[in-house]
């Protein structure tokens, strides 16, 4: 076991031990607080507003430059709050003041002035410190199959992995690395899907189970939460390093093939950066060539060597240029059999 691993796994032990000063959710939910940011979040919310949760507050990122103008743009999630009508924030600390029911400057507007049942989490991108979650139950969507894939990116990992199968899970937030007690989870085929193709997957599947989760309950008759702990052991997905995205032909075809699903992938051509946007992996062997040529071209695929096999490339983007069909790219850069990728500038004869 990794340091990183023993480290994740002691905090969960140690959120264990505290996980009874945890609130925990009322036999009903009727009012909620949202949280989250990315695109993949967007569905969680929509699917709560559209059962007729009522929406008290929504807990964004802040607002971040992109583009070359450098203009502030506000988060998928934020974007579809303001859509809805509903009160948006960055503020976390305006989520004390829901649990506890009194009113605060933080918050937006006196709508939002009430207590909530629950909050609900989606890809919020920050770690919810303990005093709130001891205020307010809360419930979180995760992208994996817990304990499989606990953490940051678990479908890249689940991809890199091989997993012939992911899913979401729908768990009581605690204080570890998504330890929490899981009410409910739903299993998808992997099958050759991209990480963004699988994530949006899960997070129509994610929003459709949290509002089945939450229609049905929290809590049996008797008070009693309708979780059950997470079974299994633990593996974690740490977040993507920009290193994971370099492709390297040394590896196996079946292992290049999956780094591409990933997204971002990208390897050395003629002393240049040339991204790899779509690949497939090859049914032919070769053990002949050295790992990064050229065996074959055709219109629809440049055919690489690897270690094992051969990894067809599909679409590629050149350094500073747009995504093309490999067709485009062999007719505009004349490429040849022979030829090698992944060959570093200074490597150069």
């Amino acid at each position: 076991m990794s340091l990183f691993q023993m480290s994740l796994l002691l905090e969960s032990l140690m959120a264990a031990d505290h996980s009874e000063g945890l609130a925990l959710p009322p036999d009903r939910i009727d009012r909620v607080a949202f949280l989250g940011t990315p695109e993949a979040a967007v569905p969680s919310l929509q699917a709560l507003f559209g059962a007729g949760f009522e929406i008290a507050l929504v807990v964004s990122q802040p607002d971040r430059r992109r583009g070359r103008g450098g203009r502030l743009v506000p988060s998928p999630v934020k974007g579809a709050a303001i859509e809805l009508g509903l009160e948006v924030t960055d503020d976390l600390e305006a989520l004390k003041h829901l649990g506890s029911g009194t009113p605060s400057a933080n918050l937006p507007s006196s709508n939002a002035r009430t207590s909530i049942d629950l909050a609900v989490v989606v890809a919020y991108g920050q770690i919810i410190p303990a005093t709130i979650l001891q205020r307010i139950a809360m419930v979180n969507v995760h992208f994996s199959l817990l304990p499989r894939w606990r953490g940051a990116a678990p479908v890249e990992r689940a991809i890199l992995a091989g997993d012939a199968e992911t899913g979401v899970s729908i768990m009581a937030l605690a204080e570890g690395l998504d330890t929490g007690d899981v009410y409910a989870s739903e299993s998808v085929a992997v099958d050759d899907s991209t990480a963004l193709e699988l994530t949006a997957t899960l997070a129509d599947l994610g929003a459709r189970l949290l509002v089945k989760t939450l229609d049905r309950g929290l809590v049996d008759a008797h008070g009693a939460k309708r979780a059950e702990p997470q079974n299994g052991e633990p593996t974690y997905a740490a977040k993507l390093l920009r290193s994971e995205s370099k492709l390297s032909f040394d590896d196996t075809a079946l292992d290049v093939e999956r780094r591409v699903r990933i997204g971002r992938s990208w390897t050395w051509f003629r002393q240049a950066r040339l991204g790899v946007e779509r690949a497939r992996l090859g049914s032919e062997s070769q053990d002949s060539m050295p790992p990064g040529t050229i065996v074959d071209l055709s219109p629809q695929a440049v055919s690489v060597a690897t270690s094992a096999g051969v990894v067809h490339l599909l679409e590629v983007k050149p350094e500073g240029r747009r995504a093309v069909a490999v067709g485009d790219w062999i007719n505009g850069a004349r490429v040849e059999v022979g030829e090698r990728l992944g060959v570093e500038p200074d490597s150069q004869p």
